[in-house]
């Protein structure tokens, strides 16, 4: 605010000069992760971005009571194992995980029940470890694919009698 003249200022109340900022340089995408396209990038062994995905962990907990696990099997293995595929399956329809969504990658490797044994017998290799290695639980999540996941728990329930048909050709 101006002041008239004829008011007596004392210089530590006088206006002082401003520093200016330079102007901008230019700017590029120029880092290495920088993002290019639009959209989170996707392929092998890059995870499954969405909203909430920790959710899962939760809701997993209310299935540990209902495994149905062969000896030498861990719970803990089976429901992160199952939990990247539900994650994938919540990121796929760009939503927070679901019981439905872990209640599918359960029933596809035969954990709540009415599992075959030529089933049982691959999963024991499969899960083997994943609560403890990223790498096995994204194995795992690889071994289902995309229209597995957009199927419902019933209809893979239906279907687990030909369980390879639900799974990738490795």
């Amino acid at each position: 605010m101006s002041q008239p003249q004829y008011v007596h200022i004392t210089e530590t109340d006088e206006v002082r000069p401003v520093d200016r900022l330079p102007a901008a340089r230019s700017w590029t995408q120029s880092r290495v992760a920088e993002l290019v396209r639009p959209g989170q990038p996707r392929g092998r062994m890059f995870g499954d971005q969405g909203p909430d995905q920790g959710y899962a962990h939760l809701l997993a907990e209310r299935f540990e009571d209902d495994l149905r696990l062969a000896p030498g099997e861990s719970g803990e293995d089976a429901l992160s194992g199952c939990i990247g595929v539900a994650m994938a399956r919540a990121s796929l329809f760009g939503r927070a995980p679901v019981k439905a969504d872990l209640e599918l990658a359960l029933t596809l490797f035969g954990y709540l029940g009415g599992a075959p044994d030529d089933l049982i017998t691959a999963r024991l290799e499969w899960f083997k470890g994943c609560a403890h290695d990223y790498w096995a639980k994204l194995a795992v999540k690889s071994l289902v694919p995309e229209s597995t996941l957009r199927l419902t728990p019933s209809q893979v329930r239906d279907s687990l009698a030909g369980w390879q048909s639900l799974l990738a050709s490795e």
